[in-house]
């Protein structure tokens, strides 16, 4: 299945894209692709209304705003230099574990809103990434093979960075990660039973036309049923969350010389069977 939401930020509606391509309002029988929707056997609930009343449900308006397929998540963690080629690019050595970081919250905006370049930026930077939904909450789990089962499905997510803000100020990566629009997610989650391998999934990213990243998931050091059972040693991950997984070589930061967006840049994505995301770029204060 695709879940998708639409509407005005933050009074998104839940909605599925259907095998033909139509969008069905669920909004009559779910509040949201929530926490408490995954947590109350709601995909299994879902499938049976997709299988019974399909055709009886809404439209969604073929002009309506596409949000983030899942509503604003507990907890956003982000799993840095997890591809090997990606590495290389940066000269440094995959780390024996993983590398956790985490985005403010409020960063995850839909998969065609705008890119805000925050005040002050130079080195605002791209990043696409296989974003991974918790579909129940995780502790302590017992090997990784045990994670697949705590897996709701995998989106597009575009890891947006300011470089500076993250690199070049003392403290974490945080707050080169947190600003306002720096996580555009979707446009679907597609549920793990119809992505055949998470872990080979062809991966690229675009800036005004110009291929800028080609990669394949089948590069991450850690997989993330591994990053799901790593991480539930140290915290309680929440059916909800979003993990996103790294990203291959070709981001801005890495090029020769750097190469970072401005104002009216175009941003396109795409992963193999999860859709393709287009973001503008823009300045505070500034709409396009």
């Amino acid at each position: 299945m695709k879940l998708i939401r639409f509407g005005n930020f933050r009074q998104e509606n839940p909605a599925v894209e259907l095998e033909d391509g139509t969008r069905k309002d669920c909004s009559a029988h779910f509040n949201d692709w929530n926490h408490d929707f995954f947590v109350g056997n709601g995909l299994a609930k879902l499938e049976q209304l997709i299988a019974s009343e399909a055709a009886a449900l809404p439209d969604v308006p073929a002009n309506a705003r596409l949000g983030s397929p899942v509503a604003r998540p507990g907890k956003v963690l982000c799993i840095g230099l997890n591809y090997s080629d990606h590495a290389a690019e940066t000269g440094m050595n995959l780390p024996p574990e993983p590398i956790l970081f985490m985005k403010g919250t409020n960063t995850v905006v839909g998969p065609y809103d705008n890119i805000v370049i925050p005040r002050g930026s130079e080195k605002t930077d791209w990043e696409v990434e296989l974003g991974v939904i918790l579909g129940k909450d995780a502790s302590y789990l017992s090997s990784a093979e045990e994670a697949n089962d705590y897996i709701a499905g995998y989106c597009i997510s575009n890891d947006v960075s300011e470089r500076a803000f993250q690199l070049e100020h003392a403290g974490q990566w945080t707050k080169g990660k947190s600003c306002d629009t720096f996580n555009p997610i979707g446009p679907y989650l597609v549920t793990k039973d119809a992505v055949a391998d998470a872990c080979n999934l062809s991966m690229t990213l675009d800036v005004n036309g110009q291929r800028m990243q080609d990669g394949n998931t089948k590069t991450m050091a850690f997989d993330p049923c591994f990053v799901i059972h790593y991480l539930s040693q140290f915290m309680t991950l929440e059916a909800g969350d979003l993990i996103t997984t790294g990203t291959p070589p070709g981001v801005g930061m890495g090029m020769k010389p750097p190469r970072f967006l401005k104002s009216g840049d175009v941003v396109e994505l795409e992963i193999t069977g999860l859709g393709t995301q287009r973001q503008v770029c823009c300045n505070v204060g500034e709409s396009t």
